[in-house]
């Protein structure tokens, strides 16, 4: 299976941006490993600052887009009113190289989000240099998160999750955290109507080594975001549109205050991820192992994502097999009914070719 839109590169994204039918205002903040600039683009003049970026991990591509779909909303007279309240300042790409080679690592194989303090990356510099100039009232970190996630134990796919991260290793409730709690729970109430029970929230053990923590600790309100998965939509793209939901949403109520009658107890009760999903259960495998033949098994087969030329490949590869899989799968086929086979052979982590 390959997906064209998944991979965006820095070079696909300039062409995006290049195609649109107005001129944002742009920025460079700074340049990645490989020289290439990071930009950043303000947009707005009202009183309260918000700082956004997104692909910070370079093969979490779908906030990126939906915020191309926020450009234009705010270009619209329901969006107006967002840019005379608000000012953003909006990084749609912090780690190009890694966006590039579509990769979640920098080009120094180094996680960004666990740079915070060390500032050993110049993407990670770039980022501290716009938050300590700009000086945000809020923050917004967007990601992308895998397919194995459930919003709760044996629920639904987590469509999208959130964070508001902990200040300090007591996981105080903060101000700053608060607010972010509150805007989370309006949100999650909201979106009931477009992806019921499908919105989780990470566990929040304090990390200050990762950027939201970091920030969070310096009393600035921030908010994780994760596109997650829906059905067999692995081109994200109605993920895309809850992402951009999302975004209207907290920025709307951050513009008029509307969070505020939401509580910290709401955001608690939203469901904590469980990883209890895989891609595809193949039903009725018999499966040869070195130990031996195994009959009628459930076997677990999860997509590896490649990079594929421009594209993303989803190699299926073999994740475990029991007599009755204690797993979930966004795809559940029987071997003999539909892929008319009786036998698998596997090696575990190696592609399992199924189709």
């Amino acid at each position: 299976m390959i997906s064209n839109n998944r991979y965006l590169s820095s070079q696909k994204w300039d062409l995006l941006l290049k195609a649109l039918p107005y001129k944002l205002p742009s920025t460079i903040i700074g340049h990645s490993v490989l020289n290439q600039p990071i930009y950043a683009h303000r947009l707005g003049n009202g009183p309260i600052k918000v700082l956004l970026w997104s692909q910070m991990h370079g093969n979490e591509s779908t906030t990126t887009r939906a915020l191309l779909d926020l450009f234009a909303h705010l270009r619209t007279p329901s969006g107006a009113r967002l840019v005379e309240g608000l000012t953003l300042m909006v990084i749609p790409q912090l780690n190009p190289d890694g966006s590039s080679a579509y990769t979640r690592i920098n080009a120094n194989k180094l996680d960004l989000n666990r740079d915070a303090i060390d500032l050993s990356q110049p993407e990670s510099v770039a980022l501290r240099k716009v938050f300590e100039s700009f000086s945000p009232d809020f923050c917004f970190n967007l990601h992308g998160q895998r397919s194995i996630f459930a919003a709760g134990k044996a629920g639904k796919p987590a469509t999208l999750s959130f964070l508001s991260p902990a200040a300090n290793k007591q996981r105080s409730l903060s101000p700053a955290r608060v607010k972010a709690m509150q805007i989370i729970a309006l949100i999650h109430n909201n979106l009931q109507q477009y992806i019921p029970d499908q919105i989780g929230r990470y566990d929040d053990t304090f990390n200050p080594n990762c950027v939201g923590d970091y920030f969070t600790s310096l009393g600035v309100p921030t908010l994780l975001y994760e596109a997650g998965h829906n059905g067999l939509d692995y081109d994200r793209d109605f993920t895309k549109e809850m992402i951009l939901k999302a975004l209207i949403i907290a920025l709307n109520a951050i513009e008029d205050e509307s969070y505020l009658s939401h509580s910290a107890e709401a955001y608690d009760r939203i469901p904590e991820n469980k990883k209890d999903y895989v891609d595809i259960i193949i039903k009725n495998v018999d499966v040869k192992t070195e130990t031996g033949l195994f009959k009628n098994q459930d076997l677990a087969v999860l997509y590896k994502e490649e990079k594929l030329g421009e594209s993303v490949f989803f190699r299926p590869v073999y994740h475990s097999f029991s007599n009755k899989i204690e797993l979930l799968g966004h795809r559940v086929l029987n071997a003999e009914e539909i892929l008319k086979v009786s036998k698998v052979d596997f090696v575990e982590g190696e592609t399992i070719d199924i189709f």
